[in-house]
């Protein structure tokens, strides 16, 4: 099993519906979900600061072992969570209640851990390209997170693909495998020094076209006084 500490958290039957649940909140109790596949949404409430703690101590794609009122704890991830627009305060959560014995879909986030060493070596710019990747797998084997060590990216355009992550076996990516998940991008200080090179090739005149050009512009007000004259 992937994931080694359980997570469970307490709630208990909600009564309060509708408008009404903004009572629940002043109290510090934030109204909540659950429901899963064939199975009805059933109503509940969570404490406030637990479901911070909660928030703040698992991942999106742990398992949270939901402890209602007696029953056996319900397998469930956290699914959707509206927050106040204005204030980011949490109004309601879903949770959706999952088998242990049936796959499912999930995206798990990709976390860079290590320094690449073309990045001092060779003055790269290391760019992290993709942060997350769709998995298959029963609900305990799927990562929280995978880690992406970049201390192999030792050239500029080194790159690592999804085929080169390392996921659990019982696991199935379904990324496309030849996306780039980070790769060593060359010095930005020698592209700006071309451009510049470059603009200063277009912006130069040859020296006779040059003089040629100051005559004629001396040229011209002597052609309008004369003008002025013959008026």
């Amino acid at each position: 099993m992937v994931q080694q500490t359980k997570v469970e958290l307490k709630v208990s039957p909600r009564e309060v519906l509708g408008k009404k649940v903004k009572r629940l909140r002043r109290e510090g109790v934030i109204p909540a979900n659950v429901y899963g596949h064939g199975l009805e949404s059933v109503a509940i409430q969570v404490p406030k600061d637990d479901l911070v703690h909660l928030l703040h101590s698992a991942g999106r794609n742990e398992i949270v072992y939901l402890r209602l009122d007696g029953e056996e704890p319900r397998p469930v991830f956290l699914r959707q969570i509206q927050r106040n627009p204005v204030t980011d305060a949490i109004l309601h959560v879903e949770f959706y209640q999952i088998s242990l014995k049936e796959k499912v879909r999930m995206e798990v986030p990709l976390a860079l851990v290590g320094s690449a060493p073309a990045e001092q070596t060779h003055g790269g710019t290391l760019l992290h390209s993709l942060d997350r990747i769709t998995v298959e797998g029963l609900p305990t084997e799927i990562p929280s997170a995978i880690e992406v060590d970049v201390s192999g990216l030792e050239e500029i355009d080194a790159t690592i693909y999804v085929r080169e992550l390392s996921v659990p076996g019982e696991v199935t990516v379904l990324t496309d495998p030849e996306q780039v998940v980070a790769k060593i991008a060359p010095p930005q200080v020698e592209k700006e020094v071309e451009e510049e090179v470059e603009e200063e090739v277009e912006g130069e005149v040859p020296e006779g076209e040059e003089a040629a050009a100051e005559g004629e512009e001396a040229a011209e007000p002597a052609a309008e006084g004369d003008g002025g004259k013959k008026g």
